[in-house]
């Protein structure tokens, strides 16, 4: 690096040429990022739906709840996803005992729909059988569909009748060996939302973990069924407590005031660092265009934008030159004591470094504990500001050297 700078500047400057590309196709910024583009924006952005379920645990170990809970909100967003709705916000929440799930379907205004979407995913459990009669008593297990692994339609081979064929994971296997082993010749009940729909007599043990449900189903009601056991079925019933419709008229104005906000603050960094550091500004500009295309395409691909995670973005812009105004200082110290511009700016580099590293690691590790003890906006706010500091320190540390030994060595 040290003896060719100049071939890896330009391909750092293609690629962030790239990015921009791919980031701001249109002519103008706002019309992307307001909806015209493949940007994944958040519910405060494009408005949707929030829906606040509760969880129904007095079936439930105390010991599970926290594997069901998490269970549950896995299997919703592999449901919602699995309908079309991209990036779902599912939070799970405890409050005063009760556990709760918050769901954000950014872009779906049709309350009626996100409710069926996920509401309507089934509750599948198997139940001992106790008593006959008008005395039996159905005791709940702790096989439930959360174990199943895949389900699909089959037909009785003599009457022409579908029946679902399920089959188990790995731990739903074994506890479904265990229970036909201790009911071998009595019968098994099959519980679908809390309806009875089989009750099976279990004539031996049965390994691997698969199994049969043969109800009087329509071959569209086998067929729904299979879709939803496929997209999980729920371990733990749950309650809507809570539904609202969010516009996203608000939302939108705030985007564009905070875009706006995010270029005007980027403007007065620049003109800053040109008129009070001269050529070093101009490498401090040039490594900042920089950060903000890489930073802009990685957002795009991997992040759903909010209001908060836009914040964190515009507040990273203007730590983003925090790095180069250390290198400067040092820099600017070297000179004035005699060493040659080459030399000021490896020493430069190597007296700001330990300054930058602990300063860039604080950010870090408060970054990290918002996003781990928070949730919802917090969280984006906490996400974008990491990467930014992140992708920050590359560009002060890697593009602002290449800048500057490529063209103060040239002079």
């Amino acid at each position: 690096m040290k003896k060719n700078p100049f071939f890896i500047l330009i391909l750092i400057i293609v690629i962030a040429v790239l990015a921009l590309f791919f980031v701001l196709p249109f002519k103008n910024p706002l019309d992307y990022l307001s909806g015209a583009s493949q940007w994944r924006l958040g519910l405060d952005l494009v408005g949707g739906t929030h829906l606040v379920y509760e969880v129904d645990m007095n079936q439930v170990a105390s010991g599970d709840r926290d594997s069901v809970i998490a269970g549950l909100k896995d299997i919703i967003e592999k449901r919602v996803n699995l309908f079309g709705v991209s990036e779902p916000q599912v939070i799970t929440a405890k409050e005063s005992g009760a556990y709760r799930l918050i769901i954000e379907l950014a872009g779906i205004k049709d309350i009626q729909s996100a409710i069926n979407m996920i509401g309507l995913t089934p509750l599948l459990d198997f139940r001992d059988v106790s008593g006959t009669g008008t005395s039996t008593e159905f005791i709940r297990t702790n096989l439930t569909g959360r174990y199943i692994k895949s389900a699909k339609v089959d037909f009785n081979q003599n009457t022409g009748a579908p029946y679902i064929s399920l089959e188990f994971n790995s731990e739903g296997a074994e506890i479904f060996e265990r229970m036909t082993e201790a009911n071998v010749g009595k019968p098994l009940a099959i519980f679908l939302d809390n309806d009875l729909i089989e009750m099976p007599t279990v004539q031996e043990k049965i390994s691997g973990g698969k199994a049969q449900i043969s109800g009087k189903f329509t071959l569209q009601e086998a067929k729904t069924l299979v879709e939803r056991f496929n997209a999980g079925a729920l371990p733990a019933p749950i309650k809507l407590i809570s539904q609202q419709t969010i516009g996203a008229s608000l939302g939108q104005e705030s985007l564009k005031r905070a875009v706006y906000a995010g270029f005007l603050g980027t403007l007065a960094v620049i003109l800053f660092m040109l008129g009070y550091y001269r050529k070093f500004g101009v490498f401090a500009a040039l490594a900042l265009i920089i950060y903000i295309a890489f930073t802009a395409a990685i957002f795009k691909l991997l992040i759903t934008m909010t209001l908060a995670g836009i914040a964190g973005y515009i507040l990273s812009i203007g730590m983003a030159v925090d790095a180069n105004i250390l290198i400067f200082e040092r820099t600017k110290e070297e000179i004035k004591k005699g060493l040659s511009k080459a030399a000021a700016i490896e020493e430069g580099f190597k007296r700001a470094w330990p300054s930058i590293r602990d300063s860039n690691i604080s950010t870090i590790i408060t970054a990290i504990i918002l996003y781990e003890f928070t949730s919802s906006f917090v969280r984006g706010f906490a996400l974008t500001l990491l990467i930014g500091v992140l992708v920050s320190m590359f560009s002060a540390i890697t593009v602002t050297r290449l800048l500057m030994r490529t063209f103060m060595k040239s002079n």
